[in-house]
């Protein structure tokens, strides 16, 4: 079976998109999503995500990790699909949909960036050396000195596979601050296994965190990664962190067809 796909990179976090509202994806086939995302013996990317027919919202996000497993929320891979789903002439430039953690609303801005609303944190675990949070994704944010030279694969899967965080694992932010409201990052990415160029929730996770320990006052955030630069903001009402916007890039790279 040939089948049609269309590559696209937020701050260069890359995805195979599928538009699968006739089912037609072997979705349940890891090996194939495996294969797919293997940047040797397939197309290459951190992730392929299906846009689906949803009967409440736009569209439907299913998003699997470049080991061929569906994983929870992508927040670079929803800039990217509403991107994608633009291409496709389902939505203008403002959209609804819907993905693992719940409804997200997305849009299009003037500068071809797209902001999309992220989950709301109730709660964040501060720890002596790291802060744990759930911004779609489980995330470990901690600070280090010399970000530029640091062992990020190394050091990041011996915090996923820790007793910290068992079987299920987690990703690992790693974080040197630049000024009050500008950070940079590096990310682990459980499910890729490695570091990834940017990292949508991680982003925002690492823009809470700091926001949480207090190494920021502001509540709009720059946050340079390895593929670019993003921009998180919120609202912080009592001890919930509410409105949380992801915003950046989200490029259309090329379109193609492979057989499965």
């Amino acid at each position: 079976m040939q089948i049609q796909f269309y590559k696209y990179e937020g701050t260069g976090n890359d995805f195979v998109m599928i538009d699968n509202r006739q089912q037609v994806f072997p979705k349940n086939d890891t090996t194939v999503i495996e294969r797919i995302c293997d940047r040797r013996l397939g197309i290459g990317a951190d992730g392929l995500i299906l846009l689906e027919n949803d009967t409440v919202t736009d569209f439907r996000m299913v998003y699997y990790n470049s080991d061929g497993n569906e994983s929870s929320m992508c927040g670079n891979g929803g800039r990217c699909l509403t991107a994608f789903a633009k291409k496709l002439g389902i939505i203008s430039n403002e959209t609804t949909f819907i993905a693992t953690d719940g409804v997200h609303h997305a849009s299009i801005l003037d500068n071809g960036n797209v902001s999309l609303q992220m989950k709301d944190v109730t709660h964040v675990q501060i720890e002596n050396d790291y802060v744990f949070l759930n911004t779609g994704s489980p995330h470990h944010v901690t600070l280090v000195d010399d970000l530029a030279n640091y062992n990020v694969k190394n050091n990041g899967a011996k915090i996923r596979y820790s007793e910290l965080y068992g079987a299920e694992g987690s990703n690992v932010n790693f974080v040197k601050p630049l000024s009050e409201n500008h950070f940079a990052l590096r990310t682990y990415e459980r499910g890729v296994e490695d570091e990834t160029l940017s990292c949508g929730t991680g982003a925002t996770a690492t823009a809470i965190a700091m926001h949480a320990i207090g190494k920021t006052t502001a509540n709009e955030m720059y946050l340079d990664v390895q593929g670019g630069k993003l921009k998180v903001f919120f609202e912080k009402q009592n001890d919930a962190y509410t409105n949380v916007f992801l915003e950046g890039p989200a490029t259309f790279v090329f379109v193609g067809e492979i057989k499965l």
